[in-house]
């Protein structure tokens, strides 16, 4: 069955509905519909053909991992985005206390990942070493971190930002930081076993 793409409604404190509506309508909605094309040529592509240097199935597999990641990282975003900011409540809040000192020392490292990274910034659980981290993601499929449960996503290409901030992505992110809805981080991490994480990362 083809993939289909998410309906986000959103409005927000400094992201016009115009930014938004460009960023869904077109480019997520674009990965969905490469992201069913990729996998429908896959069915039929010669297997026998394949080749490390160049060859149409190493080209799809590439494609396929940028265009899966490229909607899972934009309906991650999307869904993380809708709320008053602030801070977190509860064991989130804590968690990012514990692993960057305080809340406001991992707002300042993930802002400043924000104005580091070239694609996306993600707040995401390691269960290599059960702590939570600021990554930064080149690309969709590039610097992503390997078993580890996304918390946040912050997308940076500037797409996201450049009808409402043109080239200026600080101020594009102090207005993600006020639109965060920091119950769907909380309730992605209530989905994760910590204790069993922290047992098995010693």
């Amino acid at each position: 069955m083809a993939h289909q793409p998410k309906k986000f409604e959103l409005k927000l404190d400094g992201i016009s509905e115009n930014q938004i509506a460009q960023h869904r309508d077109i480019l997520y909605q674009g990965y969905v519909t490469k992201l069913n094309e990729i996998e429908e040529r896959l069915k039929t592509v010669d297997l026998t053909k394949a080749n490390q240097i160049f060859s149409e199935y190493r080209g799809l597999k590439a494609d396929e991992t940028f265009a899966l990641n490229g909607v899972i990282l934009h309906e991650l975003y999307f869904e993380n985005l809708g709320g008053k900011g602030g801070k977190p409540i509860g064991q989130l809040v804590d968690l990012i206390a514990r692993e960057f000192g305080s809340f406001e020392k991992w707002s300042d490292s993930f802002k400043a990942s924000g104005m580091a990274s070239r694609g996306w910034v993600m707040l995401a659980l390691s269960k290599y070493d059960g702590k939570l981290h600021n990554y930064d993601l080149d690309t969709h499929n590039f610097n992503v971190p390997v078993n580890a449960v996304p918390i946040l996503i912050m997308d940076v290409y500037e797409h996201a930002y450049a009808i409402d901030y043109g080239v200026k992505r600080a101020p594009y992110i102090d207005a993600f930081m006020k639109n965060i809805a920091w119950d769907i981080s909380a309730r992605r991490l209530a989905k994760i076993d910590l204790a069993e994480i922290e047992k098995e990362a010693g």
